[in-house]
């Protein structure tokens, strides 16, 4: 298998393996929902998955713990590690695909009134958090983490603004 079909997600786990030095699946799977679950979900099948697929591809190496359950810790091998560097270097452009079930709800004729004050009340929640956190450990970040969180504070401003709009319009909108 040494041209596996790589996915965002096998980036992912090379990724968080990368940062951690070495880790099981279940490592990976809970460092992902730790950092970058809120801008880049990843099912936890999938992780078990992906850390088998790229063991068979030679992108990892494994290790058997001896103490313990004698569980399975995982480490980028060589070519892993330049395979993760090929990708970052990559300036490849991906559209992005917003999965907000809120407006696929509009989109198939939920009533706004009754779904936009709940959209807003969680975005403005999930904003409040992505500013806490920036204020309060904004600084320990990385440049990139930074970025990220910029991104999600930014995204959740541009949707708070979003809902309150969808929720004005139909305030001003007569009975249907």
């Amino acid at each position: 298998m040494a041209d596996a079909r790589l996915t965002t997600s096998s980036f992912l786990v090379l990724g968080i393996i990368d940062k951690l030095g070495e880790a099981s699946a279940y490592d990976v799977k809970v460092e992902a929902g730790r950092t970058v679950a809120p801008f880049w979900s990843v099912p936890h099948a999938q992780v078990y998955a992906q850390c088998d697929r790229l063991l068979a591809a030679g992108l990892l190496a494994q290790v058997r713990q001896e103490s313990g359950r004698g569980r399975r810790v995982l480490a980028l091998t060589d070519r892993g590690r330049q395979t993760l560097r090929d990708w970052l270097a990559d300036p490849e452009f991906v559209p992005v695909e917003a999965r907000e079930r809120g407006i696929l709800k509009l989109w198939f004729g939920a009533r706004p009134d009754h779904i936009a004050p709940v959209q807003l009340a969680e975005h403005r929640r999930t904003l409040g958090e992505y500013e806490e956190l920036a204020d309060g450990v904004g600084e320990l970040l990385t440049p990139g983490q930074r970025e990220a969180l910029e991104f999600g504070i930014r995204y959740e401003r541009m949707m708070t603004e979003f809902w309150d709009w969808v929720r004005q319009r139909d305030a001003r909108t007569p009975d249907r």
